[in-house]
């Protein structure tokens, strides 16, 4: 008979590792299935260099909560991996002119890449983390899922992850819902019950992107350019494209007339595209570096896709190329601001069937 998490095996026999972030739900994650009697170990990962390193250390708050429960907890040091494989890719986009998905890379990369092997040399049958996402254990493998409260769900942010990599991965948080999961770290007694969310990227401080970017590359000349239309009518000056992202309506410097919108950064002229919002609307989406988490893929199929992770699910037809990891994508209804470097995520129903990065193939600008 198979355990709650899927094994077929007895909870005392299962060892569990426990991605433990410092944060409420991680902790939680840990005391519930602490209590189902798993042999439950943390696994913290040191991530950031300064400057971005934040000011409360979340590495004391989760060591601190895994003497609380009293179960084994070991650091590893993923600084390098993380600078290197998250936050240069951020970096890298942003100059491209893209929208970056950081957390996406780092879920792929990161805590279902390195730190899961790391689970595996402790010994670990399975990881678990902290997401609002519903892992199932089928005849096929593990299927991935939205979590249970539309507003929580995280499941968007998994889809990059590794087929293989997926099936180590359980999220037994996948029911409740973010008050739920702080009264129950509130009767536990856990540390980090009160602990408020991180609201931004990790190693962003604000929202600050452009000054993050001057401080990763303070060799990048931020050349100013022109803001043209999309028939090539100059409006305006721009103060260099790296800070300026897709469906931005403020800063433009373009006072008086229609309210214009940012619909592309052309970094081979060096300018910025704007136009009214009926021309910020597509229809058509080009993906690329597209994972399939599911069985046999057709060559095309109906699913809805989420082309930012705050926005509702939208209705598609998704076309996938023969040979190359390349979709193409027909929305059903005309979508405001997609851009490219985001990540988009296929679901059938509430399953994630895998997912894309969007890319400027076949881009009209």
């Amino acid at each position: 008979m198979l355990n709650s998490l899927g094994l077929n095996k007895s909870p005392q026999e299962t060892k569990v590792c426990i991605a433990m972030s410092g944060g409420v739900d991680s902790s939680v994650a840990a005391w519930l299935l602490q209590k189902e009697g798993y042999q439950v170990f943390g696994l913290t990962m040191d991530l950031l260099r300064p400057p971005y390193a934040p000011t409360v250390s979340s590495i004391s708050d989760a060591a601190v909560v895994a003497d609380q429960l009293g179960i084994e907890h070991h650091f590893i040091d993923l600084r390098q991996d993380f600078s290197e494989r998250v936050v240069k890719y951020f970096s890298d986009e942003y100059i491209a002119g893209k929208t970056p998905s950081p957390c996406i890379m780092c879920n792929k990369h990161i805590k279902l890449g390195l730190l899961a092997e790391k689970a595996r040399d402790f010994g670990a049958d399975i990881l678990v983390t902290g997401h609002y996402a519903r892992t199932i254990t089928t005849p096929h493998g593990i299927e991935l899922h939205r979590g249970s409260d539309p507003v929580r769900d995280q499941s968007y942010f998994l889809f990059a992850v590794a087929k293989e990599k997926l099936q180590m991965l359980r999220c037994p948080l996948s029911d409740y819902s973010k008050d739920q999961t702080r009264k129950i770290a509130k009767e536990a007694g856990l540390k980090t019950a009160q602990k408020t969310d991180s609201q931004d990227i990790c190693f962003v401080s604000g929202g600050k992107y452009a000054e993050l970017i001057r401080s990763l590359r303070p060799e990048l000349q931020e050349e100013p350019g022109d803001i043209v239309t999309t028939d090539g009518k100059i409006l305006g000056r721009h103060k260099g494209l790296i800070n300026y992202t897709v469906g931005q309506r403020r800063g433009l410097g373009i006072g008086g007339g229609d309210i214009l919108y940012v619909l592309a950064l052309d970094t081979v002229k060096n300018r910025v595209i704007v136009g009214s919002k009926p021309q910020l609307a597509q229809k058509y989406v080009f993906l690329k570096n597209v994972n399939w988490l599911a069985e046999d893929r057709p060559s095309q199929m109906e699913l809805g896709v989420k082309l930012r992770s705050r926005q509702e699910i939208v209705p598609a037809s998704v076309f996938f190329s023969e040979n190359e990891n390349t979709a193409r994508i027909e929305l059903k209804d005309e979508f405001f601001g997609i851009a490219p470097g985001q990540g988009c995520c296929f679901y059938n129903n509430t399953r994630v069937m895998g997912g894309g990065f969007i890319c400027k193939e076949n881009s009209t600008f």
